[in-house]
Order: C-alpha cells, then structure tokens, then sequence
C-alpha cells in the first residue's frame, strides 16, 4: 500500500508538471477544479472507509453471506453515487467556477478538461471501492499493485495526449484527464477480472440488505467524510495565514506540504491496511489482539516518522536547495523542515488513531479527533505563532499544534480502549 500511495501521489505531480509545460493558463484552469476534485475524494473515501469497516466486521463475526451482500451493495451504490454527484458538478460547472474566481477565458478551458476529468473522478471512483473490497478481505498487495500499474499507464499517456506525437499536436490541457480516463478504465477491466475470480459478492438479498445496513454504514461514511472534507478548509484557512507573511514564505509553504504527503507515505498506507484487520477484531469481540495491532502500528509509526524527520532536518538545507533555486524560499523550505518533519511523528499518530476509530465502532469522536486536530490545535497554534514570532513562530506553532494533536488522540485512544468492555484480557 505504501509503494501504491506513493505511485498515485507521483502521478498527481507529473501531471501538474506537465500542465505546467502548456502554460500558466492551462495551470491555472486544473487548480480551479481541485476543491472540486477533493469534493469526489472525500466522499468516495468516506463510503470506502465504511465500507471496510462493515465487511470486515462481518468476517470478523463469520457472517460471510452478509460480508458478499455488503461487497455487492457497495459496488453498485458506490458507483451510482459519486455518478450523481459527478452529474451535478458537471450541469452546475459554470456558477461554481466563477464564484471561485475564474474569468470567461478560464472557464473555456476547464470546459474542455471537466467532462473527462469527471469522468476519470468516476473511473477512479469505481476502482477505490474494489480496493476497499479487497482491503477488507485482507489483500492489499493487489491494490498497491494495482495504484502502481494505473500510475505508470498514465505516466506514458501524458505527454502523448498532452503535447502529441508527430504531426498529431495533441489534446492539450485536456488530454492530461484522457490520460487518466485510459489508466483508470484500463484498471477497473483487471480489477473486475479479479474480482471473478473470488466469491465475495452476491446477487440476491440485496435491497433487504440495503434496508438493514444503511443506518449503520451512513453513521461510519458520513463522519468519515466529513473528516475528509476538513483538511482542505484547513489548508485554504494556513494559507491564508501564511500569505500574510509574503510571496516567498508562501512558496516555501506550498514545497513543504509536497513534502509532507511524501513523508507520511507510510502512515497513509497505514490508515488503509490497518482498519480492515481491527474491523475482523472487533467483529469477532477479540480485544486483546485490538490492543497488539494498535501498540505495533503506533511503535512503527513513532519510530519511522521521528527517525524519517530527524534526518530530513540534518539534511534541510541540502534538501531545500534541490526542491528551489530562489535563495529566500530555500532558507525558508529549511526551517519548514527543520520544524515540521520531526512533528509529523505526533500527526502520524493522530491519522493512526482516527482511522482506527472508524473500524472499532466510534466513528463519530474519530471524526470529532480530526476536526480537533485541525481546527483546535494546528491552525490556532499556527495562527499564533506567526503572530507573536512572524515565519519563525508560523513554523514552531506548526509543530507545536502537530505535537499537541498527537499527545490528545493518544490519550483518548487509551481512554476508549482501558473502558471494562475493550480492555485487554490479562493472561
């Protein structure tokens, strides 16, 4: 999973790099779509969360008849959901993007991009909720596999859709969504070849399952994706405290938040392979192996992200000499650095705990944790800090708020888990 998420954030880069290559106004039209774009994230990873969670627990208990009635559900409704809402966001592209700022020639290229774009948001879609399935039954080898795969399709597209070959002079800005369309579509044809292969679905009992789940999956999706939604209002709300600070400190910012989705890679893929293990522990009522698995993940998740961030903040200055020419922004990326990567060992944390929640019945005080961490800790601290201290105080509040974030979900997880009913047996 970790070489998997590691491969999809690549292929998110190379295609911005090559958008780039068309121009500022090509660049510009992409950005405009992506608050919409992690619009169709959020809630296909809010109802994927759900959905690993309910099947899991199902296999947990040995109900495999209703873990096959899940599996079904959740393809067919999945699908049809994020297809309506991907429906809607095309019928209301106008009013929306212009309310987001874009003028009339803006609005004329994300027209030509939107339509595949969406239509790759659903593909993608699709393919999220077969890794969920898969997930949940205990394989995540296939999907990392799968994420490498459709990444290096779409890789190799690029640049011949984008700019062309030969006398053919491409598709333009356009073309870096087709691109896609082609990866995702190519995907979903393996995925669903496998997916023949097992017996995880079923074809009838159906609706009497949709009417029995849909409380319990909506109250695990809907706290789900609402917690998914918050990063994004958090990032616009730090970024317009670090603009505050000037253009420079603005682009230092932008480089450490590439560096920090690289740099919890593996705790990403912690929050996808981990709850479908704690949905089978918690389905079967086995306590003591929830209390291993979370001391495992937390020891590696410490260990890795302090040792990871230490040494990034040795090599900072090295680091930020590659990552941008402009001395200003390099000395700045350097204290960014310094400050956040160690920190991210006390966020890897909280990520930890949160999508544990969603798997081990509290979804709703998962999705209370994370608003927590953004909205209590993090941007207060942040906001201060620049503040009192100008971009030195912005970083040190940063960590600070991170830290902050960690020690809280640490202490709720050891208050949920020491309660009479999910304490660890004594041998």
């Amino acid at each position: 999973m970790a070489i998997g998420v590691l491969s999809l954030l690549g292929f998110q880069l190379v295609d911005s790099a090559f958008i780039a290559r068309l121009g500022t106004a090509p660049l510009a039209a992409q950005s405009f779509t992506f608050p919409l774009s992690f619009l169709i994230i959020g809630v296909q990873v809010g109802m994927g969360i759900a959905i690993a969670a309910q099947i899991s627990r199902s296999l947990g208990a040995g109900d495999t008849a209703r873990a096959r009635r899940l599996g079904s559900l959740v393809l067919v409704v999945g699908a049809a959901v994020i297809g309506v809402l991907a429906l809607l966001l095309w019928v209301l592209q106008a009013p929306i993007f212009l309310r987001l700022g874009a003028d009339a020639s803006t609005l004329e290229l994300i027209r030509d991009y939107w339509a595949p774009q969406l239509l790759a948001a659903w593909l993608g879609a699709a393919i999220y909720f077969g890794y969920s399935l898969f997930r949940a039954h205990g394989n995540t080898r296939l999907p990392g596999s799968m994420m490498v795969m459709t990444s290096l399709v779409n890789l190799l597209l690029d640049p011949l859709l984008i700019f062309g070959v030969g006398s053919w002079e491409g598709l333009g800005l356009p073309g870096a969504a087709w691109a896609t369309v082609v990866a995702f579509a190519t995907g979903l044809v393996v995925l669903g070849w496998q997916v023949g292969r097992t017996n995880w679905l079923a074809r009838h009992g159906l609706v009497e399952e949709l009417r029995a789940s849909a409380r319990s999956f909506a109250g695990i999706a809907g706290p789900a994706m609402i917690s998914q939604l918050m990063p994004p209002l958090a990032a616009m709300l730090a970024i317009a405290v670090v603009a505050s600070q000037g253009e420079a400190q603005v682009a230092a910012w932008g480089l450490a938040s590439r560096l920090e989705t690289l740099s919890l890679m593996v705790v990403l893929a912690m929050t996808m392979s981990l709850p479908p293990w704690l949905g089978r522990c918690y389905g079967a009522g086995d306590w003591d192996q929830v209390h291993r698995l979370m001391r495992l993940a937390l020891r590696v998740i410490i260990v890795w992200q302090l040792a990871l961030g230490l040494l990034m903040a040795l090599a900072a200055p090295w680091v930020a000499l590659a990552l941008s020419g402009n001395p200003e922004v390099r000395d700045d990326l350097a204290l960014l650095i310094r400050f956040l990567l160690p920190s991210y060992a006390a966020l890897g944390v909280c990520m930890i705990v949160v999508s544990a929640g969603n798997a081990l019945g509290w979804p709703l005080r998962a999705m209370l944790m994370s608003g927590a961490r953004l909205f209590i800790f993090y941007l207060p601290c942040l906001a201060l800090g620049a503040w009192l201290g100008g971009f030195l105080g912005l970083a040190a509040g940063a960590a600070i708020g991170n830290l902050m974030a960690g020690f809280a979900a640490w202490c709720v997880l050891r208050r949920i888990l020491a309660s009479p009913r999910r304490r660890a047996r004594v041998a």
